[in-house]
């Protein structure tokens, strides 16, 4: 499995986001693009926007999605792939089972077609 490393610069978000492939879910919205240049790395990024709520609630929706995308991407995610999954409201008051079976649902989706 290759390694998961962070997405930091906003060119990459928004090259992600121009790709318009995207799995809305309940809690999140996760982007999905193909990165041919790379083939044995996984990217991945987060963002929480301040409609969310203050720092402490986008906060708490980051380490949630960062935790559940730690136990599914390593088996779910696949190589030469950038993916953002964007917080939403209700990631505070989702369960974490509920986030973590989302996230999975989405990545199967999203990868069949890529």
């Amino acid at each position: 499995m290759p390694p998961l490393q962070s997405l930091k610069r906003r060119r990459d978000f928004l090259a992600i986001a121009a790709t318009r492939q995207k799995y809305v879910a309940k809690g999140f919205i996760l982007q999905i693009r193909k990165h041919p240049e790379q083939e044995d790395l996984i990217r991945i990024g987060y963002t929480v926007s301040k409609k969310v709520g203050n720092a402490v609630e986008r906060n708490r929706v980051k380490r949630r999605l960062r935790a559940a995308s730690q136990l599914i991407m390593p088996e779910k995610a696949r190589p030469a792939c950038d993916y953002v999954l964007i917080g939403r409201r209700n990631a505070l008051t989702c369960s974490f089972d509920r986030i973590t079976r989302d996230l999975s649902d989405a990545l199967t989706r999203l990868n069949e077609g890529q």
